[in-house]
């Protein structure tokens, strides 16, 4: 990890930069992939699928035996563990639904918003070295909740063409039925544009390899939503000499096993704990079996030692970080202070760990500074808010004039005559 001792103004910039990917030669390569899909559907992802993932498919959905030996292999215990995560994110996220309550904007003119879950959604969920069959829970419940007519989702089989039990299991536990096994970027490109098996949607959520954010954003100049702007997972941890350098370097190197281009920064006003953090981050590397991954994110992470608690919160907002830890001695305070972030970890016993999997917030957050402009995903995510208006002839009457002044103005004759007309119509009566 590259470390800062009080550094100036000048080097936030470098501070605050992200692993460089380079998405312009990713383009082409891409490109092509999904126009073929696009034009020859299955064909396409058949061979693709061979190709990139080593695994010949005679049918990419899921059959009735995978589903019950998926059913048998998880584990009792990891059964529980997900049951409570799933428990826990439907009660955080059942309360984001929002009744309906007319407003009166004046007399006779009555506004309201409806909800409409998005009909056709789209979930990829990565496989590969780490399944994250949590990400099922963190798209599919929230995407139940909010009414969302049909829910694919794709998933990226191994070398004997099948998906690990656990996606399968909490696939099931959410009430995903229609399952295909496909990864990368052809699943984006099934999702998005249909193929003779996989549904085309209206949206596509979840995370992905710089292949699959590239599909992404490329699909989305075609028509097809997503979920966010997305690139490699991150955390900053923010801290004073309040913090436990064990707790810190733990919390560092649970993102650093995300994957080679993840990164992890601490932001400090003591020394001391960045002396001791450092050290422990070697140590603690030592036991993880991701070590060799961990290792590569390690080498674009930072230390960094600031003078004072206000700096330390004004570097946090400019890096925007995904994950934000506020391992101080008043949490709360601080808190108040940090406008961009993802999501934000109080205290010392709140490991980002905890909001990965079982808290109950939603793990899927912007990175790459995003979250200055970019919400994690919630219910909102997955419906569409309608307005709508109802006036009555009193309250057009009413409205009348500030409506057919302001049309007028912009020389826009019919806008004015559709309410002037009205009024002519109701005065003959």
């Amino acid at each position: 990890m590259k470390t800062f001792i009080e550094p100036s103004r000048s080097a936030w910039a470098t501070i605050t930069s992200r692993p460089q990917l380079d998405n312009l030669s990713l383009v082409g390569k891409v490109s092509e992939v999904l126009q073929a899909v696009r034009e020859t559907g299955d064909q396409a992802v058949r061979q693709f699928t061979s190709t990139f993932d080593g695994v010949n498919l005679s049918a990419f959905t899921i059959s009735e035996k995978e589903w019950e030996e998926a059913e048998n292999q998880v584990s009792a215990t990891l059964k529980t563990a997900i049951q409570q995560a799933a428990k826990n994110i439907e009660i955080f996220h059942q309360q984001q639904l929002l009744e309906i309550t007319p407003i009166e904007t004046q007399p006779g003119v009555k506004c309201w918003r409806k909800s409409v879950g998005i009909e056709k959604v789209g979930l990829y969920i990565p496989g590969g070295s780490a399944p994250l069959f949590s990400t099922i829970l963190m798209l599919g419940i929230p995407a139940r909740l909010a009414g969302c007519k049909q829910v694919i989702l794709c998933s990226p089989p191994d070398k004997a063409g099948r998906l690990h039990p656990a996606i399968l299991f909490a696939a099931k536990l959410v009430g995903i039925t229609q399952v295909f096994k496909i990864g990368g970027v052809q699943a984006i490109g099934a999702m998005a544009y249909g193929t003779q098996t996989v549904p085309k949607v209206h949206k596509i959520f979840g995370p992905g390899n710089q292949y699959v954010t590239a599909a992404k954003e490329l699909v989305q100049q075609t028509g097809t939503a997503i979920d966010m702007p997305a690139g490699p997972s991150e955390v900053l941890v923010l801290a004073d000499d309040s913090a436990n350098p064990i707790f810190v370097a733990a919390d560092l190197l649970s993102q650093a096993e995300h994957g080679p281009d993840s990164q992890a920064l601490l932001i400090t006003t003591s020394k001391s704990l960045a002396n001791a953090v450092e050290k422990e981050v070697l140590r603690q590397l030592e036991d993880l079996p991701r070590k060799a991954i961990a290792s590569q994110a390690l080498q674009h992470s930072k230390l960094v030692v600031v003078k004072s608690m206000e700096e330390a919160i004004e570097l946090s907002n400019s890096y925007a970080a995904e994950h934000l830890i506020l391992s101080v001695t008043d949490p709360e305070s601080v808190a108040e202070g940090i406008i961009n972030a993802g999501s934000v970890f109080l205290g010392h016993y709140s490991p980002e760990s905890v909001g990965d999997y079982a808290s109950g917030t939603n793990h899927t957050l912007p990175t790459n500074g995003y979250a200055t402009a970019y919400s994690g995903v919630s219910l909102d995510s997955f419906v569409r808010k309608i307005t709508f208006q109802k006036l009555s002839s009193q309250g057009l009457a009413g409205i009348a004039d500030t409506v057919i002044t302001m049309a007028e103005a912009e020389g826009l004759r019919a806008h004015a005559l559709a309410v002037s007309r009205r009024l002519a119509s109701s005065a003959k009566k």
